[in-house]
């Protein structure tokens, strides 16, 4: 059952898109969401259909709709708005031309998620990772040093004659705010490579196989969590204790040589990831499934820091 709430009044608001819209009630559920009975005026001198989308727009701006959350039905928006279902289709049209929305048969028109997808189908680098994004993409050089690696370092590059490695520390932005922040241990002989280089408009990848010729051909993702402390929270100015997503990546090159080991802390609010699969298919001709395989490896965690680290 529903609680009710109600305004004392009516409120008039002047919305910037031209609406003139005035909250008669609203309905307060459990879980705190609302939606509010709207009744409308919609002025003259720009199409109905672009007010309607303007306003949709405005909503979902500032997350008075969430990510996945249905839209009102085009029944419902021509009712309360008085125009045509025509013309709603129209306004929805263009939020899911915007990629502001999704529209399911039969179903409805849902939020879109906002935040940059990324898949780990192939091996890319940041830049190519959020380059489906629409952000303006930069990075932030935080720190550029030789360091002796620790034991988990020196097995994961397979440091033979020298434990040196350099260490990087870059704040990666999205439309000048932080997505994510990284740490990436090279190599002493493939980070010496990179000096002189920017590393603020330019990539790692972007550097071995443009500059030197040094194809990056496979790499190793492991998907973790972890938990903003004081340093992680300024680099990604958020608040400390807040759930991040950590992944941890091994490149290599020709004859399966480590090039890096990266541990990168991703905003949930800025970032989602997904794996697409396909189940086993038949091969044409031969009447088999192609054979799909998927490992899935646990391990136990020690007790080393899985935050900033060395």
């Amino acid at each position: 059952m529903q609680s009710e709430f109600m305004f004392p009044a009516p409120e008039k608001l002047l919305v910037s898109t031209g609406i003139d819209i005035i909250f008669s009630y609203c309905y307060l559920s459990f879980e705190k969401k609302y939606f509010c009975e709207i009744i409308n005026m919609l002025k003259d001198g720009t199409p109905y259909h672009k007010q309607i989308s303007d306003w949709l727009r405005k909503q979902i701006e500032k997350n008075r709709f969430l990510a996945n959350e249905k839209l009102p039905s085009e029944s419902e928006l021509s009712e309360k708005f008085d125009v045509s279902r025509v013309t709603v289709r129209r306004a929805l049209q263009t939020l899911e031309n915007d990629q502001m929305i999704y529209r399911c048969q039969g179903i409805g028109s849902f939020v879109n998620d906002q935040r940059s997808h990324q898949s780990f189908a192939t091996l890319t680098d940041f830049m190519e990772d959020m380059a489906g994004s629409g952000m303006d993409v930069s990075s932030k050089l935080v720190s550029f040093t030789q360091i002796d690696a620790d034991e988990r370092v020196e097995a994961i590059l397979n440091l033979k004659s020298s434990k040196k490695v350099v260490r990087i520390e870059r704040i990666r932005l999205g439309n000048g705010e932080p997505v994510a922040f990284d740490i990436t241990w090279m190599p002493l002989f493939y980070g010496q490579l990179l000096e002189g280089h920017s590393l603020e408009e330019s990539t790692i990848f972007q550097i071995l196989e443009d500059e030197y010729e040094i194809p990056i051909l496979k790499g190793c993702y492991r998907i973790d969590a972890a938990i903003s402390d004081e340093s992680l929270s300024d680099h990604l100015s958020i608040e400390t204790g807040l759930l991040l997503v950590l992944i941890e990546r091994i490149s290599y090159t020709i004859s399966d040589k480590p090039i890096y080991y990266q541990k990168r802390f991703y905003r949930r609010d800025k970032v989602a990831f997904e794996v697409r699969t396909e189940r086993n298919q038949p091969v044409p001709g031969s009447g088999e499934g192609k054979e799909i395989s998927v490992e899935f490896n646990t391990s136990v965690r020690d007790n080393r820091d899985y935050t900033l680290g060395q």
